[in-house]
């Protein structure tokens, strides 16, 4: 299985051909791809950060809403307690190929 360690905007996420993944929202124009590690199975081409000739075609969907998040705050002996929620919105990405 041909997979992938790419970094988009500092965060890491592990990757693999014709798959869809969400990450935090992000403009189309603003994504910012460096490829880390690239694996065929028998075969890995490990970056020293990145890897410079490999190319991972992506390509950008569409941006989602997410389920509702709950953030409680409680303060003891003084009655305090406060509850907060919000939908963060995500992009969907599709990985079309990964090239070494």
């Amino acid at each position: 299985m041909k997979y992938a360690i790419i970094s988009i905007n500092n965060k890491q996420y592990k990757v693999a051909e014709d798959k869809e993944f969400f990450i935090d929202r992000i403009d189309e124009k603003d994504i910012d791809l460096k490829i880390l590690l690239i694996s065929d199975g028998d075969v890995s081409h490990i970056g020293n950060p990145y890897l410079s000739k490999a190319k991972v075609d992506l390509e950008y969907i569409n941006d989602e809403q997410g389920d509702k998040l709950h953030v409680r705050k409680f303060k003891s002996k003084s009655r305090y307690r406060k509850k907060i929620g919000f939908r963060p919105i995500y992009t969907l990405i599709k990985i079309n190929k990964i090239k070494a």
